[in-house]
This record gives structure tokens, sequence and C-alpha cells, in this order.
């Protein structure tokens, strides 16, 4: 079997007597969409923090590409090839599209210090091909103050692209966004993931989403993982559904939204 290209080892944190993420072990293949899906609460966003450095773990440890990441710093395990994306955007709002991508660019070149007077400049052509990957070129030149909220989180995902990560973490990524838009993003991911081999790990809330888009799901309450598998395996599962309304389908044709 292959090597998982990001792998967590009996992952745990505790906050005092509440054990936030209790002895969680997942591995996350090459080119797999994989999401964490739970109810509000379940340790999604503590488990992602963990993965990205931001929280320390008390036990456990996270590997990527079979080498111990646990305890390095967030920008180390950047540099390593770990993106993220979050459910609150992030971009430079008085810049324009390409200059948000550009300065992306320049940071993953070690250029940022060097090149900020000139940054207009630098990686504009890498800069367009990285916004017409996410649809975004004939957009290009416009400032992000004025952009729609579905279009600032394509131009996240072409931002976090930018440092060509081997893994990208999208915590709630269509959050905010209408159902057609949520659809289309995760569309737009799912085809990165098949045309660059990138591995995603996500958090999503809107079932239609996760079922339509995941190769694989895993199931998070009260900080432990209780299923994994297919969208089949999920809907199907008695304990899943158990948690979510307490018996009874809550995964028909016409589902709708979770909390996550």
């Amino acid at each position: 079997m292959m090597q998982p290209v990001l792998e967590t080892r009996n992952l745990s944190k505790a906050f005092g007597a509440i054990k936030a993420v209790d002895d969680v072990s997942f591995a996350l293949q090459k080119g797999e969409l994989l999401a964490l899906i739970g109810p509000n609460g379940a340790g999604k966003s503590t488990c992602f923090n963990m993965l990205m450095g931001q929280l320390k773990e008390t036990s456990g440890e996270v590997m990527l590409h079979g080498e111990k990441i646990t305890g390095l710093l967030p920008r180390q395990i950047w540099r390593k090839g770990v993106g993220r994306t979050f459910q609150i955007t992030a971009t430079y709002s008085s810049m324009t599209v390409i200059e948000n991508v550009q300065m992306a660019l320049l940071s993953h070149h070690r250029e940022i210090m060097r090149f900020l007077p000139y940054a207009t400049q630098r990686y504009r052509t890498e800069a367009l091909d990285l916004l017409n990957m996410v649809n975004m070129a004939d957009q290009a030149d416009r400032h992000c103050a004025v952009l729609a909220y579905g279009d600032l989180k394509r131009m996240e995902l072409a931002i976090a692209l930018a440092h060509n990560p081997s893994v990208l973490l999208m915590d709630e990524p269509t959050a905010g966004m209408a159902p057609k838009e949520r659809v289309a993003l995760m569309q737009l991911t799912a085809q990165i993931v098949q045309e660059r081999g990138v591995s995603v790990l996500f958090t999503e809330h809107d079932m239609d989403v996760v079922f339509g888009n995941a190769d694989r799901i895993m199931v998070l309450n009260r900080g432990r993982l209780i299923a994994e598998g297919n969208a089949d395996d999920i809907r199907n599962n008695a304990i899943v559904q158990d948690v979510y309304l307490g018996g009874g389908s809550v995964f028909g044709a016409q589902e709708g939204e979770l909390n996550a």
C-alpha cells in the first residue's frame, strides 16, 4: 500500500478534563478528497488546528509524507507543503485579484520583502495561470472589495495553490455561499485534485456537497471518529443517523444541510 500523504496517529487534545479530540487516527492518500463531518463541537476545527501546528496536541503525532511534523510551527508546516483555506476569507481588499495572488507567489519564492515595491511586476504570468485554473482570469484586475463572496472564495483557492501544496486543508470552504455556488466550488476543487494530484481534507456542513464530491467521509462526534466510508456507507450508518437526529434517516435525496 502506498504511503499516505498525511497521517494522524492517536491524535488527542484535552482542555482540562474535556477531550476535544480523542485518539483520532486517519490517513489521507495522494489525490484523495476526504471529508471530515460532525455536529457542532465535534472537534473538527481543533483537529485542523493541530494539523497546521496552530494548536499543540496533548498526545499523538502527525506525519507528512512519512515525516513527523508534530511540534513544528505553522509556517514550517506550510513550507513543507500543507496549505489551508478558512471559513472567513482573508485577502487584501485594497489590492486587485491578481495582486493578491502575486503576493502569495512572492511569499512562496521567499521574495516578499526584497520585491515588495515591485510586487505587481513579479509572477504575473504564473498568477494568471492560477486564476485561470479557478475561472477567475477575467476578473484579474478587479479590486477584491467589489467581488462577490463566491468569487472571493475562488480567489482564496488560487492563493492557497500558489505555493504548490501537496495537501490542502479546507475548513468550511463553502460557508456563506449560495447552494449553487457551493456545488460549483467543490466541483472545481475536485477537478484541481484530479489535475494536480493534490490531497484535500475538508470540513463541510452541506451534505449534498459532501456526498457529491468526497471520495471518502469520516464522521467525528465528541472528539472521536465514529464512522468512515463512502457516501452510501455513511448514509446507511445507524450510529451516524443517531448522532445527527436521534434516529431516523437524515440522508434523504433532499437532505440539505447539517450542522458541522
